[in-house]
């Protein structure tokens, strides 16, 4: 088949049924796409793929509660400053909450204006089939009743009925009903909250739709996840880590006895930035097949690793900046370019340009003044390690300057804040171990480690065997007059007889072998090596690709599967069949 979205060319062909795919839908890059139209029986890649199940729809839920807690915290605190007559703690406090937010709608409505806007002169992208006269329909990247019943009642594709006027009429109105809702929604600055809601509706069509749709579904439901995840990891470190070190700054040169307002908003503050790096990781690895899901056992692992040290790492912060205001911007300042320069020398493959590349390195850098993020491939032990080490001396020196400043002899509370900067860090690494040596998904860190690639079909590591031959020759070498007559080939001695290269066998055994049929499914092939975690597959940042994949899934009458072009193997098949 062939299908364009926005410009984006996607060609189909018949793929077979062993082909390394996506077991979670993840492909990479933009081109080549292989599809085939598999017989009776044939399923999707992996069997029955993972399931949504309740416990994703509370993980939701409470990702939406500790949304809310946030924002209705810092609100609630902004009014409290405007009403006391503090105008410039309310400014603060306003800014850091309307200014990530703003950002954040509006790189959620340009996401929806692209997946929502179709392809001039079409309604959406064209879909055929290669090397066959059979022309499919126009389908779109939505979801439509025509599409679900092509999917669940026959395993052809039809032609549709051209659209009526009346339809086309309702067909407008609809759009126009859900342009105004989405703009409408970001306008109150509720876009994640929609994206969350989506998430969950789509998780449950998935449990509740039938074996051909339900992993439709779930693919949708992967992405509107990475969406969301995205976004909010964005939006946190924009927002909450700068009101975390604000309020504890503010409560810290108060003394005294902390007030409760302040209390909560940093509280919401903290949970949310330990919660949406958490939810980040296990979306991420929720979005691959070649590595193993994270379990919530090991995500809530990592909510109080990260807990602990952003909490430890934001206290030091509040207490240097609550004395030394301006040499406390000039440390930020060299910390975020040392640790985005960091960042960029290790050459990230994140997005799809440069520009974007770098905007998201410094990004990261943000992230890397609080806590740590992996972005690179391959064991972080070493860089982990480094970088632990590092915070602990930071931590430790703006501490000590601000424990300088006190009062040695009379200032016990000081003395008390020092220990929580010091247990409360402790308190992360230990969790921190605790996930890596106990609950990380490939195994226990001192134990034996599991693979990291996951093969639903076999227990085998992923990928060609190792005798595999990946490169046979195209045809058998002819056959001499001199070697048919027994002559000296090659030092050979003359006579020597010369087995034959084909020999007939005397007979057929008498109750014939059945031969399992090799059943084909749809291959959607994308002719561009795979991004390498802990980098995101493409088509989650690529979203003409998305739709392209989207609208092939929808044109196919079974689910297909997704296949990258592999770096290490022969693209050539591993079956021939040789003519003299």
């Amino acid at each position: 088949m062939a299908a364009k979205s926005d410009g984006a060319a996607v060609v189909a062909s018949p793929g077979p049924e062993g082909a390394a795919g996506g077991a979670r839908g993840s492909a990479c890059g933009r081109a080549e796409a292989a599809t085939a139209a598999g017989g009776p029986g044939v399923t999707g890649a992996g069997g029955s793929g993972p399931r949504y199940e309740m416990r994703d729809c509370c993980w939701v839920l409470c990702a939406l509660l500790v949304f809310f807690s946030d924002g209705a915290t810092d609100l609630w605190l902004a009014a409290s400053y405007y009403l006391q007559g503090q105008r410039t703690f309310f400014g603060l406090t306003l800014l850091f909450v309307l200014l990530p937010s703003l950002v954040v709608q509006l790189l959620s409505f340009r996401w929806f204006v692209y997946d929502y806007t179709e392809p001039a002169g079409a309604p959406g992208p064209a879909v055929s089939t290669k090397d066959s006269g059979i022309v499919g329909p126009s389908v779109s990247t939505k979801d439509s009743a025509a599409a679900f019943r092509t999917k669940e009642g026959s395993p052809e594709l039809g032609p549709l009925p051209a659209p009526s006027s009346a339809s086309a009429y309702r067909r407008r109105c609809c759009r126009l009903c859900v342009w105004l809702l989405q703009t409408l929604v970001h306008l109150l600055q509720l876009g994640q909250v929609w994206r969350y809601l989506r998430t969950m509706y789509l998780g449950l069509q998935s449990r509740w739709r039938g074996e051909q749709l339900r992993r439709h579904f779930y693919w949708r439901m992967l992405f509107e996840s990475a969406d969301v995840s995205m976004l909010r990891l964005l939006e946190t470190f924009l927002r909450s880590a700068p009101q975390l070190v604000l309020q504890l700054s503010l409560l810290v040169h108060r003394g005294g006895r902390p007030d409760l307002l302040p209390a909560l908003s940093t509280s919401a503050s903290l949970v949310s930035l330990a919660w949406t790096l958490a939810s980040y990781q296990k979306v991420l690895r929720d979005s691959r097949d070649d590595k193993r899901p994270l379990s919530y056992k090991g995500a809530v692992a990592q909510v109080l690793w990260h807990l602990f040290t952003i909490a430890a790492r934001s206290l030091a912060f509040a207490l240097f900046a609550s004395v030394y205001k301006l040499y406390f911007g000039i440390f930020i300042v060299a910390h975020w370019c040392v640790m985005t320069f960091w960042v960029i020398q290790g050459e990230t493959d994140f997005c799809m340009s440069k520009w974007e590349e770098i905007i998201y390195n410094m990004v990261v850098g943000i992230i890397y003044i609080f806590c740590w993020f992996n972005v690179k491939e391959g064991r972080s032990r070493r860089r982990m390690t480094l970088y632990y080490c590092i915070v602990l001396l930071e931590n430790a020196a703006l501490t000590g300057f601000w424990y300088s400043s006190r009062n040695f002899s009379t200032d016990f509370h000081s003395l008390i804040l020092v220990c929580v900067v010091a247990s409360s860090f402790a308190l992360g690494i230990f969790f921190m171990c605790v996930y890596y040596c106990l609950l990380h998904p490939n195994g226990p860190m001192l134990g034996p480690q599991a693979p990291g690639c996951i093969c639903p079909e076999a227990s085998e590591p992923c990928g060609p065997p190792a005798d595999a031959v990946t490169s046979p020759p195209r045809s058998l070498p002819r056959t001499t007059g001199a070697e048919r007559d027994g002559a000296s080939v090659g030092g050979e001695r003359a006579g020597t007889p010369t087995p034959p290269v084909f020999q007939v066998r005397p007979g057929l055994p008498p109750t014939p072998v059945a031969r399992t049929l090799r059943t084909e499914v749809p291959v959607i092939r994308i002719d561009l090596p795979r991004k390498k975690y802990p980098a995101w597959d493409a088509h989650f940042i690529d979203r003409r690709l998305r739709k392209t994949i989207l609208a092939l899934e929808y044109s196919s009458p079974v689910t297909p599967r997704l296949q990258y072009r592999s770096t290490g193997t022969s693209q050539e098949l591993l079956e021939y069949e040789t003519t003299v």
